[in-house]
């Protein structure tokens, strides 16, 4: 019963923080982005309980269960990520205005633009399914209900709480909810260092950061179809664009690597600990080792971390295909349209999410479709490297493609060539942008 009063009073108090934000937005850009105000706390709150979404929480304890200590690396390669984005971060802010696909547009012209505006909401629907897949088991755990209700459930409450407050609302629950799932991991780990079971912990030594089930090779790969999501993301670069300046954009990116460092050493250990005490997930082995209030609050900030991931996913997606429609962000109509598209990506997301029961999986298609595609063009724009832009769409195009099918081949048939097919598709997108395919006749 406490459980439920405490999730109950959290759905309540985010829903009321998302009805109030409503009647304080005044024009597009605080819809959008907050009026491009925010401070280091906000941004900082926010970027972290994004990418501590429930695809990074339980995703890492998902594969810590089956590999063990090299579940490290997930979230490590987020921290890369993110430090290789610190130098870049001041020409996202400067370049940058609300969404990628505008960044993109600048830098290469409106087709490209165009075509990033497709391509990204359909990648980005698969993260979305990953946040109500989470949410789903979240709540199937919890006993509330089942998975597939949960699901449904989960997802309209997402749906209903983005097109409310908008980026408003989502900037100031974000910080709330960092501290909720910080402070909740943080109980769990607490009280599963006081079991016998400890004791029983398999050390960490260099030799265990690889094994059968991960490889540098997979390592490799991780690094190139996760890592790099940081380094160009819609959804990261959101959360600058909201920043006040390049100063506290930076700041923010560099608090919230080093916040991901213990991080994921908590969420491995808890994964390796549910594994070796034959426990189920974990909400399950969460039951029998927290009182009921910290139970609560963990199941608050599990739910926390997938609302915040949801909700920016969700918005971020659905002003790119409404700046798509309108050709300007600021257009009379695009804050409705936009709601409109929050409606049909999140409903979208929840069908996915009743055939598709894997984090992981759901997480990974998606990732390796958009590194695949944006991440070299996207950083040869920011650095003004000299390409040819006539290529620039066929790079795109290409290079999702093959990274795609690299995905699919490592999961359904030869993991090392298809390892091979997806790191490629960068040396195929860098060569297509610096190479004329067509001599110049002189």
């Amino acid at each position: 019963m406490t459980v439920k009063l405490i999730i109950g009073v959290y759905f309540l108090g985010i829903l009321l923080i998302g009805l109030f934000s409503y009647f304080r937005i005044k024009d597009a850009a605080d819809f959008f982005v907050a009026g491009k105000k925010a401070g280091i706390s906000a941004v900082a709150g926010s970027l972290l309980s994004t990418i501590l979404g429930g695809s990074a929480i339980l995703g890492t304890i998902e594969l810590s269960r089956k590999t063990g200590w090299p579940a490290l690396w997930f979230l490590f390669c987020a921290v890369f990520g993110l430090l290789a984005l610190l130098p870049l971060s001041k020409y996202v802010k400067r370049y940058g205005n609300y969404t990628l696909p505008e960044m993109l547009g600048r830098f290469y012209g409106k087709k490209v633009e165009n075509l990033a505006a497709i391509v990204i909401p359909v990648a980005w629907i698969g993260i979305v399914a990953a946040q109500v897949i989470a949410a789903a088991q979240i709540i199937n755990g919890l006993g509330i209900m089942g998975y597939r209700w949960g699901a449904v459930v989960s997802g309209f409450i997402f749906i209903g709480y983005t097109l409310a407050g908008g980026q408003l609302s989502i900037l100031k629950t974000d910080r709330i909810q960092a501290f909720l799932i910080i402070s909740g991991l943080a109980a769990l780990v607490f009280f599963s260092l006081k079991t016998s079971n400890a004791a029983l912990f398999p050390p960490l030594t260099a030799k265990r950061l690889f094994n059968t089930s991960f490889t540098i090779g997979d390592l490799l790969v991780l690094l190139l179809t996760y890592s790099v999501t940081f380094v160009v993301g819609p959804d990261i670069y959101s959360r600058i664009f909201c920043a006040k300046n390049e100063l506290i954009a930076k700041r923010s990116i560099l608090i919230v690597a080093l916040i991901l460092i213990p991080v994921s050493f908590a969420l491995t250990w808890l994964g390796i600990f549910a594994r070796q005490s034959a426990l189920p997930g974990i909400i399950g082995f969460a039951g029998e080792l927290l009182p009921g209030w910290a139970y609560g609050l963990l199941a608050a900030a599990l739910l926390s971390a997938v609302m915040s991931s949801a909700d920016t996913t969700l918005l971020t997606s659905s002003i790119i295909l409404s700046e798509l429609i309108h050709g300007n962000v600021n257009h009379i109509n695009n804050m409705k349209h936009t709601r409109i598209f929050i409606l049909i990506i999140g409903v979208l997301g929840i069908v996915i999410a009743l055939f598709v029961s894997s984090v992981i999986q759901a997480l990974l298609y998606a990732l390796t479709l958009f590194s695949g595609a944006f991440v070299v063009p996207s950083i040869f724009g920011l650095l003004k490297f000299k390409v040819i832009k006539s290529q620039v769409v066929m790079t795109i195009v290409t290079g999702g493609i093959i990274a795609l099918s690299g995905k699919i081949i490592h999961d359904f048939a030869y993991q090392t060539p298809g390892n091979i097919i997806t790191v490629s598709s960068y040396f195929f997108s860098i060569l297509l942008l610096i190479f004329p395919l067509k001599r110049t006749k002189i």
